[in-house]
């Protein structure tokens, strides 16, 4: 490939991106615009994202910018977030808190968080649609869905018995080594192992968290009194999660299985 080639690909990749991230990209300039400038006298901030984010889903539905299929992805994660959400604000375990007001909520949990998962699942909803996805060596769908189980599992188990993240993380790298994404930019497919691309949007995730603290989202307990970086630690969390999410897209999406055939130079 020449480098007028891979610039004009390169360039067309971050276009695709971009679209992909629309609804998570809306939701977080959102939150930073709302925590600069707020004028808004008798709604809270929190419940305005939470109205933004419904409004922003009803103006793609409209203009058919979103399939219903993804946005049947968003409601899903939606639900499966608030339990995770009530679960870990809770009084007793209290790994974080939201620290303003608002009225639509449940708990100690504002319901516009649901969004910031359904975020990761309707980029990964329209990634996979807009690139084309296929796969080499992709394991067979049950094993993937008892992992993920097990992986949502420990989201709540880990805080009485033994937090089996690592054995989990190992378990998907002997599921996924071999497994390679193929992905269509303009003609022609390009690849990557899996397990590479999903650290990638794990990382990517972790920057937009501290973006999302520093804007007074949500605080972490060693934020309380001075915002400071989330641990890097925190990426295992985002690449568990980032494997739970993906899985739960593939359940409505075809893992087109294809041998290396496909790519081509």
């Amino acid at each position: 490939m020449n480098f007028n080639k891979f610039i004009y690909e390169f360039w067309v990749f971050g276009l695709k991106q971009a679209y992909a991230c629309l609804f998570g990209g809306f939701l977080l300039g959102v939150m930073i615009a709302s925590n600069y400038w707020y004028p808004i006298e008798g709604l809270h901030r929190y419940d305005f994202i939470f109205l933004a984010a419904i409004a922003f889903q009803i103006f793609l539905l409209t203009f058919k910018l979103e399939t219903l299929r993804e946005s049947i992805v968003i409601i899903v994660f939606h639900f499966v977030a608030t339990l995770m959400e009530l679960f870990k604000t809770s009084d007793a375990i209290g790994s974080w808190t939201y620290p303003e007001e608002y009225f639509f909520g449940i708990g100690n949990v504002p319901l516009f968080t649901g969004f910031m998962y359904s975020a990761v699942g309707s980029y990964i909803a329209r990634v996979w649609r807009i690139f084309e996805f296929k796969y080499s060596y992709y394991p067979s769908k049950t094993a993937t869905i008892i992992l993920v189980i097990l992986i949502y599992l420990n989201f709540f188990t880990h805080h009485y018995i033994w937090d089996l993240r690592w054995i989990l993380l190992l378990t998907t790298i002997f599921l996924f080594y071999r497994t390679h994404i193929y992905f269509k930019v303009i003609n022609t497919y390009r690849h990557m192992p899996l397990l590479v691309g999903w650290f990638l949007v794990a990382l990517f995730i972790w920057f937009a968290e501290n973006i999302a603290t520093f804007t007074n989202i949500w605080i972490y307990p060693n934020q309380t009194d001075q915002w400071q970086l989330v641990s890097l630690a925190k990426l295992s969390s985002w690449y568990l999660l980032m494997l739970l999410s993906f899985v739960l897209v593939s359940l409505i999406n075809n893992t087109d299985i294809k041998n290396k055939s496909i790519y081509k130079e």
